[in-house]
């Protein structure tokens, strides 16, 4: 009797059980079936919530919980958005996101405006209300564009940039013609209209960057991070609709103001896609399936009228935006795909404007009837035209970003035997987290596998670890990699000394990047400085970086990096300028270059070709190096480029870094990197124009390749 009270057979289900069982079922089966016909995975959780929801089989209502989820799933689509945008790139082609959001607003509301007084026959209330539904648009195939790898493609950055602007007119227009019907658009609403949207913006890209540094850097638990993240979502989504604007431009800017602060390569990050893409995202797309109802095709040739038009519009005229800023920018057809599949699904500012349009009673007819501002034919209508869509937009936006990620693998196929590989030594469980970070942070993103920890066991001294201490230091730095999605190789070694067991392993694992780390609250020791200039600099020619993480390496505001004169004369020059750009990148710091001007000359020239936030100050006297302090800030991380004794780029001046580091930055992040440089018997000058120095960087990523093209020409 108990079994048959839980599992009641009455329809629409409405055990709590039963019903989050079903979802779980569907976002596990629904993408599997489905995309074994090619179905894109987001659409086959659109059409498995049309099936059962009230339209469908009616296992279930899109009751409070459903809408709850959804809705949070919508905001997450585009928190991520804001987040995962390459703020380079981003301020790079905002003029080129302004454009293309002009024209994917402009083109629908002229279309639409023009469709509705003239084919459907509306007044021209309900036209340009109807027209901002065509021009508003939802990013629902963002998450299989960033499952593909290609979220930080420009035509991606660019039409998610003027997917805020677009959104934004959209909803301006539905707060207009709702105020014109009920006689609220006055000098006062302008007023108070602009002044909130003012103080709303502020607040969100001031105040959210200052409150989220505080919080990241006294608490490092794990779950509070992420529920911080969550309530910073939503704070903004809250925010935004009390400045009278849509929650999702809230969460977009959220996204925006965090984005510094969540490096990419990070394990919140991980968390972040993972439950969103795993819980939330589902969750919005069963419950936008649910509000499709396949019977409003045989209802009347209006509901069929008005759903054909919408759908001919809505469709021509986000592929008409897309065909121009293709155009305009010379981009590729796959490009132009990814622009049209993110730019043509209708969903989130569609149904507020409908609904909105929908509830507003601008008269009655003769049988005392309300008269609606839109009708029911545009609603049902809408359902339809969400319906196709986001059918056409997975589909295309599936097609354009499997050309894209097919082009770029096949470009870094010849990778693998040039892969960077990056030894971390670890002794000490307090910075083993920081040192993998690093790690992930430097290394090219293609490259899941080459990160590799060491730890070495000294026999019959106090050097090195025991066993029982080295495998649980491992197994820390294994589990901090895979909270990134990495894959680190546990290595633990018996040897003489540790300098001898790092060198060793270098050599017999071809390790180009080494990692050292220090002690958050030692600096530089004489025994350390020892082992690492006499010992592993002599023996290990690897692109070497020492790291004292004084702070977590996600709050830096700034990289300070000083690079001696002559430094783009050496063979690791291009090696550790990656490095630093991988830095840049991933988490989104801007970047203070200091170096004489023909140093700043060649990097200038690549930061135009990969624009990342930076600036430039010409330096070039290593006897005033403290002078360089008062330029140093609470969130800054000094970068100092140093070299072997006799090497080109070599200055006496350097052997007094680690004292100044030891007493006047005690309280600041550091990292010291020592180039790959040629060694004692090879010339000093070398031939970068060599083939064997060329190759290694063509098979790199795009920097790489555009560094080869500079030493080529010059």
């Amino acid at each position: 009797m108990i079994l048959l009270n839980i599992f009641e057979t009455t329809l629409p289900l409405t055990n709590p059980v039963l019903k989050f069982l079903l979802i779980l079922v569907i976002i596990l089966f629904a993408p599997i079936i489905l995309n074994k016909i090619k179905i894109p995975h987001l659409l086959g959780l659109i059409i498995a919530g049309a099936v059962i929801g009230p339209y469908g089989i009616n296992l279930m209502e899109r009751d409070s919980s459903i809408i709850l989820s959804g809705t949070a799933g919508l905001l997450y689509i585009m928190f991520l958005a804001g987040l995962e945008i390459d703020l380079g790139d981003f301020k790079k082609n905002s003029k080129k996101s302004l454009v293309f959001g002009l024209y994917t607003f402009t083109i629908p509301m002229l279309l639409g405006i023009l469709s509705g007084i003239y084919v459907l026959g509306f007044s021209i209330a309900t036209s340009v209300l109807l027209a901002s539904m065509f021009a508003s648009h939802t990013l629902i195939a963002y998450p299989l564009i960033s499952k593909l790898g290609v979220a930080k493609n420009k035509a991606v950055n660019i039409t998610v940039g003027g997917t805020m602007i677009t959104d934004t007119l959209a909803l301006l227009v539905l707060a207009v013609i709702v105020g014109m019907t009920t006689g609220e658009v006055n000098t006062e609403f302008w007023v108070r209209f602009s002044v909130s949207i003012l103080v709303f913006g502020l607040i969100v890209m001031l105040l959210f960057p200052v409150i989220g540094r505080w919080f990241f850097k006294r608490f490092n638990d794990n779950v509070s991070q992420y529920i911080f993240v969550l309530v910073m979502v939503f704070l903004g989504a809250v925010l935004a609709e009390m400045a009278g604007i849509e929650a999702i431009i809230g969460a977009f800017l959220a996204g925006l103001a965090l984005n510094r602060l969540i490096t990419h390569t990070s394990p919140l990050m991980n968390r972040i896609e993972f439950v969103g893409n795993a819980i939330f995202i589902p969750f919005f797309l069963i419950g936008i399936g649910m509000l499709i109802d396949y019977r409003a095709f045989f209802k009347d040739f209006e509901t069929i009228k008005v759903a054909s038009v919408m759908i001919v519009v809505a469709t021509s005229s986000k592929f008409l935006a897309a065909w121009i800023t293709q155009k305009t920018y010379k981009f590729s057809v796959d490009e132009r795909r990814l622009i049209f599949g993110l730019s043509n699904a209708q969903a989130a500012a569609t149904l507020a404007a409908v609904l909105v349009g929908y509830n507003i009673i601008i008269g009655e007819t003769e049988a005392g009837e309300p008269i609606r501002l839109l009708n029911e034919s545009i609603l049902n209508g809408t359902i339809l035209m969400i319906l196709f869509t986001c059918t056409i937009a997975s589909f295309v936006a599936q097609k354009g970003a499997n050309n894209i990620a097919l082009l770029e693998n096949t470009e870094m196929a010849d990778e693998k035997d040039s892969q960077e590989k990056i030894l971390i030594p670890i002794s000490n469980i307090e910075t083993t987290d920081e040192l993998i970070n690093l790690g992930v942070t430097i290394k090219s993103k293609k490259n899941k596998d080459g990160l590799y920890a060491l730890n070495i066991v000294v026999n019959n001294t106090i050097e090195g670890s025991s066993d029982k201490y080295a495998k649980k230091i491992l197994n820390k730095a294994a589990i901090a990699a895979s909270a990134t999605d990495n894959l680190v190789h546990e290595l633990l070694r018996y040897d003489l000394n540790i300098v001898n067991g790092i060198t060793s392993v270098a050599k017999e694992h071809k390790i180009t990047d080494l990692i050292l780390g220090l002690h958050i609250n030692k600096g530089i020791s004489d025994s350390f400085l020892g082992n690492l200039t006499e010992g592993i600099l002599t023996k290990c020619n690897t692109t070497t970086l020492v790291y004292k993480p004084a702070q977590p390496f996600g709050t830096i505001k700034r990289h300070i990096i000083i690079v001696p004169e002559n430094a783009e004369k050496e063979i690791g020059f291009p090696f550790w300028l990656i490095k630093i750009w991988n830095i840049a990148r991933n988490s989104g710091a801007k970047l203070l270059f200091y170096a004489n001007n023909e140093t700043l000359k060649l990097i200038q020239e690549i930061q135009s070709k990969h624009p990342i936030e930076s600036e430039f100050e010409e330096f070039d006297d290593w006897n005033d190096f403290l002078i360089l302090a008062r330029n140093f800030h609470k969130d800054d991380n000094l970068i100092i480029v140093l070299s072997r004794k006799d090497r080109p780029s070599y200055h006496s001046s350097m052997s007094r870094i680690p004292s100044y580091l030891n007493n006047y930055f005690k309280e600041t992040s550091y990292i010291l990197i020592y180039p790959m440089q040629a060694g004692v018997a090879e010339t000093s000058q070398i031939d970068l124009k060599n083939p064997s120095f060329i190759e290694p960087l063509e098979k790199l990523d795009e920097i790489g390749k555009t560094i080869a093209k500079i030493f080529k020409r010059k």
